[in-house]
């Protein structure tokens, strides 16, 4: 039988007899490695599953794959991580996307009346969808790049959900038992790309620009997704505040929309849109520059920081 450690790390923790897990990735030597988080400390899902083995063979070295594995797996990893060293706390690892390797990023777009209006756009009446790529992705405090090409650089505060278990032509009323987690999300765009074209593509994809994070709040501990305040600070002062029941097209509708003509699989990203306050249309344009520190922060789900570094222009 393993024998229980006592790092002081685990014992601070005082697990309960079901403690809550959260997933993320962080960097060891260079490399990007999945992370189970309970109570703010990580403990390395690969060490684990070498102390316990996964159940079923499972592949715990991937955090798409614990999010397909749902509350039985998750529920192993914490019994697991009772008895195997914590890497260290949270907050002092590089952190990286919680999950690096979706594949799709799908971003809803003109999603909050008061956003659609500032923009000077139309209601939509159906979903406004536009892609991302994970080039785009990064973690928790990690610089973001902000490209020579733009002098537009703007914030999106959006609640984005993880897809854990595949799902095609799911109604809105089953959408919801589909989806893995919930983090924090910023759909960063290059306003002057974005509005060059009727596609959003340039202005959307650039490396670097979906920060997110800093954990995947799984769906066994999620609140009511559809009643969370969500906030933007720029150097510390709000220019973003909401609740998601301003939503036009609920989460589980959205997620019945897009599985209406595609199929989504576990671990695909749906970031569900931002509210009204984006800099591009405030008065004066809040637009980003080298230095500025963005802060995302969703009800229950945490808070994602970055701060933003101009490249030099040739």
């Amino acid at each position: 039988m393993p024998m229980v450690v006592s790092n002081p790390l685990t014992r601070a923790l005082g697990f309960t007899s079901n403690p809550h897990v959260q997933l993320a990735t962080y960097y060891r030597h260079r490399t990007l490695r999945a992370g189970a988080v309970i109570d703010g400390v990580l403990f390395d899902t690969a060490d684990l599953a070498s102390r316990d083995g996964p159940p079923d063979g499972a592949d715990w070295a991937s955090t798409k794959k614990l999010v397909a594995g749902g509350p039985a797996v998750w529920s192993a990893l914490a019994a697991a991580a009772k008895r195997t060293e914590p890497v260290a706390k949270l907050s002092e690892l590089r952190l990286g996307p919680p999950i690096p390797d979706p594949d799709k990023i799908l971003c809803l777009g003109l999603n909050y009346r008061a956003h659609a209006a500032e923009s000077k756009e139309e209601t939509p009446t159906v979903p406004v969808l536009f892609a991302k790529f994970r080039n785009s992705l990064v973690g928790h405090c990690e610089p973001v790049a902000i490209p020579a090409i733009t002098k537009a650089a703007d914030y999106e505060a959006e609640l984005a959900v993880v897809i854990g278990r595949r799902c095609r032509n799911v109604t809105a009323a089953e959408a919801m038992g589909y989806v893995g987690g919930a983090m924090p999300f910023n759909d960063v765009s290059a306003r002057d790309m974005q509005h060059a074209t009727s596609q959003w593509t340039a202005g959307k994809a650039v490396d670097g620009f979906a920060p997110c994070g800093p954990t995947l709040t799984l769906t066994d501990e999620l609140p009511d997704l559809q009643n969370l305040r969500i906030s933007t600070r720029v150097n510390g002062v709000v220019v973003q505040d909401a609740s998601t029941a301003s939503m036009i097209f609920p989460i589980a509708e959205a997620v019945a929309f897009i599985s209406s003509f595609m199929t989504l699989e576990p671990g695909d990203i749906i970031a569900t849109g931002t509210p009204a306050g984006v800099g591009i249309s405030r008065d004066p344009q809040l637009l980003l520059g080298d230095g500025d520190v963005v802060e995302v922060e969703i009800q229950g789900l945490g808070r994602l920081t970055n701060r933003f570094v101009a490249e030099a222009r040739p």
